[in-house]
């Protein structure tokens, strides 16, 4: 068997264990279909020496918000998609989104494709965002209870299976996501407990946002009647126990419905702890996730008056050469780090998403790449650039600032540190091992959202969705190769997304993916990207990546099926 392509003198990482260094990858076509000591070369097979550098799978990034409309400054595809690849992801799951007023699924997710067709550098996939969960959506006895109270509707919906069991069957998409807050999107108990067990019964994944609505409303309406208007109050008017409530009443109503769940984005300790129970005592499928920001950056930089790119801010983000530390101060430079859930204050806080993340809580690590530019009439700047040129007499507040982070280039460097060098990027309690970042960053997700045995792992008969990182002795790929001074400082100008600033600026990394490849090409070449300047290291073209229809996504923590507390064995069935 000729092979097209390998990679010698790889140490390969898995999900469980480092390899022994010194082994090659054989590549035919898409596939890998070799791991062994030494492989045959024909005259056609390229090669490439990984020098014994890690080789960890191509990062799966299953929480990202691309082309959405409610931020119009965002990465669409081509950008996002494009940082996707530059920070070593091979696999990007971002939302179709319904609207209030969309009665079906379908237009929402041809409108989606439409958006993503031929633009993506990456290979791909959607959640579905519902936000108006209709009898003809969930079907079966949702349906038949709409018929009981309203005479008008139609007998034939008696018989629809519902749209979301045709979006697993037919479209391949099989995950959904609830909010728990955002007047747009946010469900009542009930339509949640609804959209749980219709998923339960087709074998979807259900994503959760979990905030206490109410309480974010209540305190917002109190701080901005008294004036607390600056970016500042974002974080006190999401405080954690509004995480931590909404994530105990999302554990409860997938504990009743015996419907397992991930809950995105945590931040609090309290939540985690909730979780964790969940998981560890009650051994329930309680997925949760995380995202970088709530492990590296903490709620004072909302308070900045200058953005590290702009004029020195934070004492581990230097100001870049020559940047004036004392230019004229930008009173709303700390919206560019309004995201929700907030970040959070205290340095324990941080501690404890470490915590999480070492003692396995945390199941799978995203960006939630959802960003809006700041220097932009429509991005995080609008509340107040509007109300000071007299477009409009609203005062500017966090309430009507663009909500997000970008992420999608800096997640899989920023962790890969942690895993290699903990002293540059953390510190000593700050640190998980390199199997378990393959894990976090790839494995898990691929497993979750029905991608197992295609995309998450190197082993023959998956994608070869490679990452190649830089060797220990950090030296060039030949003669006139980029020679870098690690560790090196993440600057905005380095990255490949539309967004003009990352909340990660000035913060230090031990390696940067050197080599990614799709599907067995090479598309991302970082030593090209050194020497000859921006965008000279992408080899891949918009279109090479494509829309992956997903199988059922696994459960990789708890039991599902588990009676409540406190219920008689068979007592759920009776309704069910």
């Amino acid at each position: 068997m000729d092979l097209d392509l390998i990679i010698k003198n790889a140490t390969i990482v898995t999900s469980t264990e480092v390899l022994p260094p010194g082994l090659s990858i054989g590549i035919q076509g898409s596939k890998i279909v070799a791991i062994a000591l030494s492989l045959p070369c024909s005259p056609s097979t390229r090669v490439i020496d990984a020098e014994g550098a890690y080789v960890t799978p191509g990062g799966v990034d299953s929480h990202v918000h691309l082309h959405q409309d409610n931020a119009p400054t965002g990465d669409k595809w081509l950008s996002g998609s494009r940082s996707a690849l530059c920070g070593g992801n091979t696999t990007i799951l971002a939302f179709a989104t319904q609207q209030r007023t969309d009665e079906s699924l379908f237009p929402v997710v041809r409108d989606y494709h439409a958006r993503a067709a031929g633009q993506s550098f990456v290979d791909y996939g959607f959640h579905l965002i519902v936000s108006r969960p209709g009898p003809h959506i969930l079907g079966g006895r949702v349906a038949r209870e709409k018929m009981d109270k309203e005479a008008n509707v139609d007998d034939s919906e008696d018989d629809n299976e519902g749209e979301l069991k045709t979006m697993v069957e037919q479209e391949g998409i099989t995950s959904v996501k609830l909010y728990m807050t955002y007047p747009a999107y946010r469900l009542g108990d009930r339509e949640m407990l609804d959209v749980m067990m219709k998923c339960r019964e087709v074998g979807m994944t259900v994503m959760v946002h979990a905030e206490n609505a109410d309480m974010i409303d209540m305190i917002t309406t109190r701080l901005l009647s008294s004036s607390h208007t600056q970016p500042k109050y974002h974080a006190v008017a999401r405080p954690q126990i509004a995480e931590t409530e909404a994530t105990y009443r999302v554990i409860s109503l997938s504990t009743l419905t015996a419907t397992p769940i991930l809950i995105v984005h945590m931040s609090s300790p309290a939540a985690l702890s909730h979780a964790r129970k969940a998981q560890s005592k009650q051994m329930l499928p309680i997925h949760a996730e995380t995202c970088p920001h709530y492990m590296f950056l903490k709620s004072d930089r909302l308070a900045a008056t200058s953005h590290p790119f702009d004029g020195h801010q934070h004492s581990d983000s230097p100001a870049p050469e020559g940047i004036d530390d004392n230019e004229q101060v930008d009173e709303w430079a700390g919206a560019r780090h309004i995201c929700a859930p907030p970040l959070r204050h205290d340095d324990k806080d941080l501690q404890s998403v470490w915590d999480a993340v070492t003692n396995g809580t945390i199941t799978v690590i995203s960006s939630d790449h959802a960003p809006s530019q700041y220097h932009n009439p429509l991005g995080k700047k609008k509340p107040l650039d509007e109300y000071e040129s007299g477009k409009t007499t609203v005062k500017p507040s966090f309430a009507n600032t663009p909500n997000g982070l970008p992420g999608i280039e800096t997640r899989l460097p920023l962790l890969f540190s942690a895993a290699t060098d903990p002293s540059v990027t953390s510190s000593a309690t700050r640190t998980l091992t390199l199997p378990k970042f393959v894990a976090l960053t790839s494995t898990n997700p691929a497993r979750m959202y029905g991608l197992a045995g295609r995309k998450g792992s190197i082993a023959p008969g998956y994608d070869a969705d490679l990452v190649v990182w830089y060797p220990t002795s950090r030296r060039g790929a030949g003669e006139g190769a980029s020679r870098d001074e690690w560790p090196i400082a993440i600057t905005n100008d380095m990255l490949h997304h539309s967004i003009d600033y990352t909340p990660f600026e000035g913060f230090r990394v031990t390696n940067w993916p050197r080599y990614v490849l799709l599907r067995g090409q090479v598309k991302w070449n970082r030593e090209l990207e050194v020497k000859q300047g921006p965008g000279q290291g992408i080899l891949g073209r918009p279109g090479d990546g494509v829309f992956l229809k997903r199988n059922k996504g696994e459960v990789l923590v708890g039991r599902a099926g588990g009676e409540p507390e406190g219920m008689r064995m068979g007592e759920r069935e009776s309704w069910m």
